[in-house]
């Protein structure tokens, strides 16, 4: 084979696998940072003072767990920032009242 196309393939294998190893730690990092905002909102009494925020954040992060266990990381990331979004508005629902 060609000498550029050998360096074009191990360049794009590089970076194939590069970037999809960045997806499994972000998404990593975004479920665990919802699981620590959900945990806050129950502690805070979100269950019974906020529940359609507390049923959204927690089944979205539930979703994303799931689409992460099937190495959908890019779905699993979305999922668990909408986790933490719910999870965000509850507690400042939370601190209005």
């Amino acid at each position: 084979m060609d000498k550029r196309v050998l360096t074009f393939l191990f360049i794009f294998v590089f970076f194939t696998f590069s970037l999809s190893g960045c997806n499994y730690f972000s998404a990593k990092k975004e479920i665990a940072n919802a699981e620590k905002l959900l945990s806050e909102l129950k502690g805070a009494g979100g269950e019974k003072k906020v529940p359609y925020e507390y049923c959204s954040a927690e089944g979205f992060l539930e979703v994303s767990k799931v689409e992460f266990s099937q190495n959908d990381f890019g779905p699993a990331k979305a999922l668990a920032e909408r986790s933490k979004s719910a999870a965000q508005a509850g507690l400042a629902e939370i601190k209005k009242k």
